[in-house]
């Protein structure tokens, strides 16, 4: 009995889901051939949707530390983009990951501030820092002051290549994000992470690089979202502070991943979806729009506090195994006890 007793990460769920997700990445990267160039631009947004969601949820939902600064390295990301493209002469798609690169570097200096407070207080915490952020940007006359600045790097490209390449280069930075996200959490590190989440006495009690662990998570979102504001820069050729730095996006990211799910990597993917989804739908609406999405979070919070994910059955179909799972012979009853990280 106990010979037939394996212990595993994928079972066929996770193996099906899987599939599916990397069969729906190759049908995205089709869209460009069969879509008007229209939509292939709107699409562009789904892919920032969900590299911001991945991180907010690798901050927060494996992290356990709230943020609603994070549009800070938003717009660092886009800000540097147009240095780097504009006034450096580096390629605008090359650019992307240097300033995300950058975004995470200056995050190094702001985390020993930032770390300084805990709860609620780190959560306003990087709201000013995110507004001290925003005011010093204002104020140079190099990123334009408060009109903001155009990209016109891109400027000789047709538009239809232009869109095309910006729409493959979200959609592979989309990728990576999520990659990243869930290799990071599957590592040793992960399980660290997850512990110092739940429990930071008790996880610096065995072992764990406490400080270390909440630095590294906190740089990794960082650059995250400075990539993903590179990218509404190649997807806008326009940068304004007011806009990029508005702390609408991180409610875009709460949103998205309490719907979704947090602390999970599913969840945060159906999340964009689905804000995605409401935004194109509603958006013409206006202030109806809004009602709807807070609707839509008081609900999820109350009758489905794991998120859509795991109102769906998360746990049997998940894409992404984190931990391992007992798998029994056939005809054998199930475990009672949830799978170990």
């Amino acid at each position: 009995m106990l010979d037939s007793i394996r212990v595993g990460r994928s079972t066929t769920g996770t193996r099906i889901g899987t599939a599916v997700l990397m069969l729906a990445s190759a049908g995205f990267a089709l869209v460009p051939f069969v879509a008007p160039a229209g939509e292939v631009s709107q699409l562009v947004n789904l892919f920032v949707y969900l590299v911001l969601a991945v991180m907010w949820n690798l901050l927060a939902g494996f992290g356990g530390m709230i943020s609603i600064g994070q549009q800070a390295y938003l717009g660092l990301g886009a800000y540097g983009l147009v240095l780097l493209a504009d006034h450096a002469g580096v390629d605008p798609f090359l650019a992307v990951p240097l300033a995300a690169l950058a975004a995470g570097a200056l995050a190094v200096p702001i985390s020993f501030l930032a770390f300084r407070l805990v709860g609620a207080y780190f959560a306003i915490g990087t709201w000013v820092i995110a507004e001290v952020v925003r005011l010093l940007t204002v104020q140079s006359s190099t990123l334009g002051g408060g009109s903001g600045v155009t990209l016109h790097a891109l400027a000789d490209l047709d538009r239809v290549l232009r869109i095309a390449y910006t729409y493959w280069f979200a959609l592979a930075t989309a990728v990576l994000a999520v990659l990243a996200g869930y290799l990071l959490n599957r590592s040793k590190f992960g399980l660290g992470l997850t512990a110092v989440r739940d429990d930071a006495t008790a996880a610096a009690s065995n072992g764990v690089p406490v400080r270390a662990a909440r630095r590294l998570v906190f740089v990794v979102a960082a650059a995250g979202c400075g990539a993903a504001g590179g990218v509404v820069a190649l997807s806008s050729l326009q940068v304004q502070p007011d806009s990029v730095y508005g702390v609408q996006w991180s409610a875009f990211m709460i949103f998205m991943v309490v719907v979704g799910g947090v602390g999970t990597m599913e969840g945060p993917i159906l999340g964009a979806v689905l804000f995605y989804a409401l935004q194109r739908w509603l958006a013409v609406y206006n202030t109806v729009y809004l009602m709807v999405l807070g609707a839509v979070a008081i609900a999820i919070v109350l009758f489905a506090p794991r998120g859509l994910w795991g109102l769906l059955g998360g746990g049997r179909w998940r894409a992404f195994p984190l931990g391992y799972r007992v798998q029994l012979p056939r005809n054998t009853a199930p475990p009672t006890t949830e799978p170990t990280r």
